[in-house]
């Protein structure tokens, strides 16, 4: 059997999961062991403050205006705003917001803390 050295995912085909910032469509972890992992996030006005200690995040702004709140600074965002969060960042979105999330490495839920 030969191994593609790509892969394709349809997000129509991805169920959404709860998410400290909303829903979250989630893809590549498997197929990228665990090095990165590419999101959809249909983000909620009551986005929960978090933060990560061994995950950088990099958001790209896909619908809506709003805020992320990184280290308790609020910073407009809006379509085609990206934004690099370093681990030890505690943030969130405020506004409803459809965002484009990568994480590196992949997505862990035990690396995801609230205060």
């Amino acid at each position: 059997m030969q191994i593609k050295n790509y892969a394709k995912v349809d997000f129509s085909d991805i169920l959404p999961v709860p998410c400290p910032c909303g829903m979250s469509k989630r893809a590549f972890i498997q197929e990228s062991d665990g090095e990165v992992s590419f999101h959809v996030v249909e983000i909620s006005i009551d986005a929960k403050l978090h933060y990560h200690k061994k995950h950088r995040e990099i958001y790209y702004i896909l619908e809506g205006n709003g805020f992320l709140e990184l280290d308790g600074e609020k910073l407009a965002v809006e379509p085609g705003s990206s934004i690099m969060i370093n681990p030890g960042c505690r943030h969130r979105a405020l506004g409803n917001l459809k965002v484009v999330n990568v994480s590196l490495p992949a997505f862990d839920p035990e690396d995801e803390f609230f205060d």
